[in-house]
């Protein structure tokens, strides 16, 4: 007999939609005899009702399931004794905020997977909400500049934007968004902004979706070595918006003038190495910040250098911080906002901020639950990814010993805790738990 899967209600926040598994994905596990119960929900994008025409027992308490799924972390009450849950933890850099969470789980000899841990044997992530947070992150920054710009006097086709979690779908976005780059076209961009120009800082998943929605708009592409030659010549076009996209070796140089950049010495020894990006910044009008980031890193826009180079004036309007690290690499992402109130204005001179994009300062757009915003699409995504590991786990003898447990790889290195202890591989995070 296969365990049986639960689906955990989403109530981190009102914004919160997305589901792990959908209906249909649902119904091809009922068809295959596994067993499927589901919190009820007022606010998910999928209703009860298509989860019980899908095969699940829709039902408040889910003591009873052996395994539950959800999307982000599970408040302390929730959990049981010697159940097994696989959700985004948020726990493996020992994040302050979730060792209580953590804790609860060990004394209650539970059982922990963590999506961001399952990975191949490169250590590439196999279970992602991915370019979903470049798509809404986007849509989110370029909504954003035309706010900002209304309020500076000047109104541009950005204005024709809507928030992503005000879509029915990401379908309609994307024709608005043709919309607009047919505009663009016809009428061009108001001269006073010109050139229109888009920095993305990474080019991975997260990079390539919020490059995919900038390029339904009429694009020329600039490396970044010629940016500064290319505003100076004001060689460029009213109708159409540039991008700009930035890898290791244009963010950083070695910090001896003697050695050359090497990709993978600057992973290993960042210490080396250090920042240049500000040269880009006073040419940017917005940046959209896919990268990942550790502390060893050089930032790409510091506090100080927007205390003594912002003004009005200034051409970057907009920091579209989809990565999110709290005062990371770009420092003035002071909190990690909801897609209620996803910007604010930073203000250097007091290093505060205020909600929206009018003040004297930078706007920040830093919501850390992008895919949220559309949540339909990327939860299909999502499931689609899991569905493989779904089944494994229904099917898996969860009981055994660990060095007896039978699973491929990929799920082992996303065991955090099994039967209320780390697993070696994660025994360091009880550092953390001290």
């Amino acid at each position: 007999m296969s365990n049986i899967i639960g689906i955990r209600r989403e109530d981190k926040n009102e914004w919160e939609r997305r589901v792990p598994i959908i209906p249909a994905q649902v119904k091809e596990l009922v068809k295959e005899g596994i067993e499927i119960w589901i919190q009820p929900s007022q606010i998910r994008i999928f209703k009860d009702e298509e989860y019980t025409e899908a095969g699940a027992k829709v039902i408040e308490d889910l003591s009873g399931c052996d395994i539950v799924f959800g999307v982000k972390e599970f408040p302390i009450p929730f959990f049981h004794e010697g159940q097994t849950a696989m959700f985004f933890s948020h726990t493996i850099k020992g994040q302050k905020y979730n060792m209580s969470m953590l804790q609860a789980i060990l004394d209650m000899k539970c059982t922990l997977f963590d999506y961001e841990k399952v990975t191949d044997d490169k250590n590439l992530r196999l279970i992602f909400f991915g370019n979903y947070a470049g798509l809404a992150g986007m849509i989110e920054t370029l909504y954003t500049y035309g706010k900002r710009m209304e309020w500076e006097g000047v109104n541009t086709p950005f204005l024709g934007l809507k928030r992503p979690l005000d879509y029915n779908s990401l379908d309609e976005a994307r024709a608005v968004l043709e919309a607009v780059g047919t505009w663009i076209k016809c009428q061009g961009l108001p001269e006073s902004i010109g050139p229109v120009v888009i920095g993305f800082a990474g080019y991975g998943n997260v990079s390539r979706g919020a490059q995919e929605i900038l390029d339904i708009l009429p694009v020329e592409e600039i490396q970044p070595g010629e940016l500064a030659s290319f505003i100076e010549k004001g060689e460029y076009s009213r109708f159409k918006v540039y991008k700009v996209v930035f890898y290791e070796k244009d963010m950083v140089e070695p910090v001896d003038p003697a050695c050359t950049f090497e990709l993978q010495d600057y992973f290993q020894h960042p210490e080396k190495y250090k920042g240049t990006f500000a040269q880009y910044n006073a040419h940017l009008s917005m940046l959209v910040n896919c990268i990942y980031w550790t502390p060893d890193y050089p930032m790409l826009v510091t506090k100080d250098w927007i205390k003594k180079n912002w003004t009005m004036d200034s051409k970057l309007k907009v920091l579209g911080d989809i990565t999110c690290d709290i005062e990371g690499s770009v420092e003035c992402t002071l909190e990690a906002t909801e897609p209620g109130t996803p910007s604010y204005v930073y203000l250097p001179e007091t290093d505060e901020m205020k909600y929206g994009w009018e003040g004297e300062g930078p706007v920040v757009m830093s919501v850390d639950t992008l895919p949220s915003e559309l949540p339909r699409e990327s939860s299909t995504f999502f499931g689609t990814q899991l569905m493989p590991f779904v089944k494994m786990l229904a099917n898996a003898d969860l009981k055994a010993d660990l060095e007896n447990l039978q699973l491929p790889g990929e799920l082992m290195r996303a065991l955090i805790a099994y039967h209320g202890k780390l697993t070696p591989n994660f025994e360091y995070i009880q550092e953390f738990l001290k």
